[in-house]
C-alpha cells in the first residue's frame, strides 16, 4: 500500500467508525503517543522547567484532564519552548498529540483523530523508515495499521 492510499484508508475508517469506536481509538492512540518512555526528558535547552512540568503532567493525565486544563497546559508548553525548529522528535510528537486531543475534546472533530492516527503512523515510521511505495512492508507499520483498523472497524474486517 502506498502512503497516500494509507492516508485515504485511515480517513475512511475515521469517518465510518461509530462514536464509541472513535473515542476508544482516540484514547488508545493519544496514550500511545504521550507514553513516558518517549519523553526521556526534553533537553533543558528545549523547554523551560515550567513547560517540562506542564508536558509531563498533561501526558501523565491525558485521559482524565479536562479540555480547559489541557488548554492551559498547552499554553504553558508553547510559551516555554526555547528552540525555533529543533525540538526532540518524541517531544514534538507528544505536544502535537496533546494539541489534537485537546481539539477533539473541545470540538468533537473527528479530523483531529485522523491527525492522531497519522502521527501514530509517523511515529512508527520514524523508527523503521518505510518505503512510501510499499508502506506496510515493514512489519511494525503493518501492525500499527492493523491496530487502527481493529479499533475503528466495527467487525474488524
Amino acid at each position: 500500500m502506498r502512503y497516500d492510499e494509507l492516508e485515504a484508508d485511515v480517513l475512511r475508517l475515521i469517518v465510518g467508525a461509530t462514536d464509541s469506536s472513535v473515542r476508544t481509538f482516540g484514547e488508545q492512540t493519544v496514550t500511545r503517543l504521550v507514553r513516558p518512555v518517549l519523553l526521556h526528558g526534553p533537553a533543558e535547552d528545549e523547554l523551560t522547567p515550567e513547560a517540562q512540568g506542564a508536558l509531563a503532567t498533561a501526558c501523565a493525565n491525558v485521559l482524565t484532564i479536562s479540555a480547559g486544563e489541557l488548554h492551559d497546559a498547552l499554553a504553558t508548553i508553547y510559551d516555554g519552548i526555547l528552540v525555533d525548529d529543533d525540538l526532540d522528535a518524541e517531544v514534538l510528537t507528544a505536544i502535537s498529540a496533546l494539541a489534537h486531543w485537546h481539539s477533539y475534546l473541545e470540538h468533537n472533530r473527528r479530523g483531529e483523530l485522523y491527525e492522531l492516527a497519522i502521527r501514530s503512523i509517523e511515529d512508527v515510521d520514524h523508527q523503521v523508515s518505510a518505503d512510501l511505495d510499499d508502506f506496510l512492508a515493514a512489519p511494525e507499520l503493518a501492525a500499527e495499521y492493523e491496530r487502527i483498523r481493529r479499533l475503528l472497524e466495527p467487525d474488524g474486517t
